[in-house]
């Protein structure tokens, strides 16, 4: 393994990570009504179960979906009534002010971790980057180089995006098109939760 394996699956995780989707509006909200510490905990959640599915790809989970298909759909089943429920209060709450909360970071911490757990796709997409990107014959040693690295690559990520969100002249901008952002991510979420759940 080489570094310039290592940059190419981080361009790929930015690439996943920015796109629309539950995880980063999840640590917006999150920020903006309990504050920084809330959305950094919301990043640790994110990147901890992210990268549990990076070495579950890396040792064969796919293979294992692939032999018991049943596991697969059940995971997929539930994960997509979860985007499909978040998408609902989303469009609900599209005119409400995003009020101040002291709900404990804990909280935030575990919102992370669900929203990638029931996300299925998650291994399937770390185990298709994985086998482009990296040599197949990795030693133990690097393959906790890469766990690692997406751990700590989703911290960092959503550690800057909550320093940003918890700007004064951020957050107001972004509270000023709330409702245009929230109606666009929750049908955003509920097209990705139907294709989850209709798609064979």
């Amino acid at each position: 393994m080489e570094l310039a394996h290592l940059i190419t699956f981080n361009l790929a995780l930015l690439a996943a990570i920015v796109s629309p989707g539950p995880a980063f509006l999840v640590a917006v909200q999150n920020t903006l009504s309990s504050g920084r510490q809330a959305g950094i905990a919301t990043g640790i959640g994110l990147g901890f179960v992210a990268a549990l599915w990076t070495a579950a790809a890396l040792l064969g989970l796919d293979v294992i979906f692939s032999l018991f298909p049943w596991a697969y759909v059940a995971i997929k089943t539930i994960g997509a009534l979860y985007l499909i429920y978040i998408a609902y209060c989303m469009w609900r709450g599209a005119h409400d002010q995003i009020k101040a909360s002291d709900r404990p970071t804990s909280h935030a911490l575990r919102q992370g971790m669900m929203i990638n757990v029931l996300n299925p796709k998650t291994v399937l997409f770390a185990a298709a980057v994985l086998a482009v990107i990296f040599p197949s014959n990795m030693t133990l040693f690097e393959n906790g180089i890469i766990i690692a690295n997406h751990f700590v690559f989703e911290v960092l990520f959503y550690s800057l995006l909550a320093f940003g969100m918890s700007r004064k002249v951020v957050s107001e901008r972004y509270l000023a098109m709330k409702f245009y952002i929230d109606r666009v991510g929750a049908a955003a979420l509920g097209v990705l939760g139907g294709r989850l759940l209709l798609n064979r």
